[in-house]
This record gives structure tokens, sequence and C-alpha cells, in this order.
């Protein structure tokens, strides 16, 4: 339930991610729109193959670049905002959004890690 819920959220950040890139680009801001365009879609990339890993280490190993993925967005999100690409509702929203996945992926490395350290 927790891995579907994870990629539910995953999917819709993705889709927020893509709506900003096209904002930012049709302000002719393109340098960051390309690098929160790249980490912003990663996270969701990383959770769905993840469901396909060959092994537990596999699945940690995909949802931990899924949350180094997470943290780089998180910086550009702040970059935005500071630079006023975005203003603080649209920062809070998409901020939180990432905060989440964050939060869920390192829940999930930490359960998938406990479950190979017990057997």
């Amino acid at each position: 339930m927790a891995e579907s819920k994870l990629r539910e959220l995953s999917m819709e950040f993705s889709v927020d991610i893509i709506n900003l890139v096209k904002f930012l680009k049709s302000n002719h801001e393109s340098v960051i729109a390309n690098q929160i365009g790249r980490s912003g879609t990663s996270i969701g990339a990383n959770i769905h193959e993840a469901q396909y890993a060959q092994g537990k280490k596999d699945f940690i190993s995909k949802l931990e670049i899924a949350l180094k993925e997470a943290s780089e967005t998180g910086y550009w999100l702040e970059l935005l905002h500071r630079t006023n690409y975005i203003d603080v509702q649209q920062y809070k929203i998409l901020s939180d959004k990432c905060a989440t996945l964050r939060v869920m992926l390192v829940s999930s490395c930490r359960t998938a890690k406990s479950s190979i350290d017990n057997k």
C-alpha cells in the first residue's frame, strides 16, 4: 500500500514539475528548467524502476537514487523561489510534496534495509 502511494505521489509530482518546466521555458528560463526537469521527474522514474529490481539491494539502490534526486529538486525549488521565478504559494506546495516524497523514501529504504538485516 505504501509503495503504491509513493508511486502515485511521485507521478503527481512529476506532472507538477513538467508543468513548472513549461512555465519556466515560456519565461525564457532554461538552465534551471532543464535541471529541475531532470531531477524532479527522475524521482518517479527511479521509484517505478525499483518495482522491477533484481533483488533487495537493487531495490534499495533505486530508492536511494530517488531520494538524492528529491534532495536536488528541493534545492532547485528553493533557488527558483529565491530568484522570484515562483511565488511563495507555488514554492510551498511543490516543496511540501517534495519533502513528503523524501520522508516516504527514507522510510521505505529503512524498511527494506531492516528486512535484509533481519535475515
